[in-house]
């Protein structure tokens, strides 16, 4: 059973893009190829798992696509996606933008950026449109026919991290370019506390929070500290996500705050928000270290955690895929029987098996990131 379409919550395209050099309309075995007897797959926890071809096969008809950047001296040496100051944040992030602008202009049958719902529906439509694949013979190559040209992939562009702001209203100048959701923090306390302190609001958070609601923008609570997404859930007015992320009660790390523990679920569920499940094995898989076989998380491990948030929701409304992929970790970070983007349809028959029925499944793979994506987007 493969869903027809697909949105992935969450992929650093532009970071993988100016950090690696990868040129994503290649495949990922031909970056994979190019990359041998380099840094970059170290550098990545694993080889690449994310191009433009492999999102094709997968179906993906939308991606919420990250600006990020981060204060120097968070990261490793070689990070290339950081700043000093608030104008070389915003170099930074501009030079991100204009990746997802060329790609747009430049290859308009690949990619399209979706700014408004008739965007949205417009991208959507073609993929409902487009003819599902008639299984292959069981003697024939998989190679031997070729695919049929794709419509274009729809890009929502999101700041993962808002702290290289000069001030909290600088933010509408995104907006206007596009920038429809933020989550403010990555690493760091200006507006809010991480998951790496037990920092609080500020009162300079306060007012991004406010400003986000004016402009009708989503909040993403990823990367926010239990404490400070329990009062954005409190005093932010607009929609609200948790992009990419996982359940902290799975995975058994109850200091993990990387994680969503029981009470944020429900707390996002409360608010009608959307929660996607990234593919990290580490927070997938109680006990996992780097030293284990792949073969010891599975899609069965996924399935578990988009079940954990279901029967606390009661319905399958408030789960979706923010894969993560190539964010930090690699093939050799993420669940056997996924060896590149490609594979991400398989998780349906996980969940069919588990007796997720044909609309749940619409719903997990599409559907709740397109009700979340009609509310933050204007007309």
């Amino acid at each position: 059973m493969k869903p027809h379409w697909m949105i992935d919550g969450h992929l650093d395209l532009a970071y993988n893009v100016l950090t690696f050099g990868r040129d994503l309309f290649r495949s990922v075995q031909d970056i994979r190829q190019s990359e041998r007897g380099t840094l970059t797959p170290r550098r990545n926890n694993g080889e690449c798992t994310v191009a433009v071809p492999d999102m094709q096969q997968a179906r993906t008809a939308l991606v919420i696509a990250s600006l990020f950047v981060v204060r120097a001296g968070v990261l490793e040496d070689w990070e290339t996606q950081v700043y000093r100051t608030p104008q070389e944040a915003r170099q930074r992030w501009m030079e991100q933008l204009d990746v997802y602008r060329r790609w747009c202009e430049d290859h308009p049958e690949t990619f399209r950026r979706v700014e408004t719902r008739r965007d949205l529906q417009t991208v959507l439509q073609a993929w409902q449109d487009f003819p599902l694949p008639e299984p292959l013979p069981p003697e024939a190559e998989p190679d031997e026919r070729p695919a049929p040209a794709c419509p274009p992939i729809g890009l929502v562009v999101m700041m993962e991290g808002a702290e290289g702001l000069r001030e909290p209203r600088e933010i509408e100048d995104y907006a206007a370019q596009g920038v429809r959701l933020v989550a403010p923090v990555w690493a760091g306390g200006r507006f809010c506390g991480s998951n790496r302190d037990e920092g609080a609001f500020t009162r300079e958070g306060w007012e991004l929070l406010d400003i986000l609601a004016d402009l009708g923008m989503g909040l993403d609570l990823a990367h926010m500290n239990e404490r400070s997404s329990l009062q954005a859930l409190d005093r932010f007015e607009g929609w609200l996500c948790a992009s990419h992320s996982a359940c902290r009660a799975l995975a058994r790390q109850p200091d993990n705050q990387r994680l969503l523990s029981d009470t944020q679920i429900r707390r996002i569920v409360e608010r009608d928000g959307v929660i996607g499940i990234a593919l990290n094995a580490r927070w997938l898989r109680p006990g996992w270290s780097a030293g284990d076989p792949r073969e010891s998380t599975t899609l069965k491990h996924v399935a578990a955690h988009v079940d954990h948030i279901c029967q606390i929701a009661g319905d399958a409304r408030h789960v979706a895929l923010g894969s993560d992929l190539d964010g930090g970790f690699g093939l050799e970070r993420i669940p056997a029987g996924v060896d590149t983007i490609a594979d991400l349809p398989r998780l349906a028959d996980v969940l069919a098996e588990a007796g997720y029925n044909e609309m749940d499944l619409a719903a997990i793979f599409g559907g709740n990131w397109q009700t979340f994506l009609e509310r933050i987007l204007p007309l």
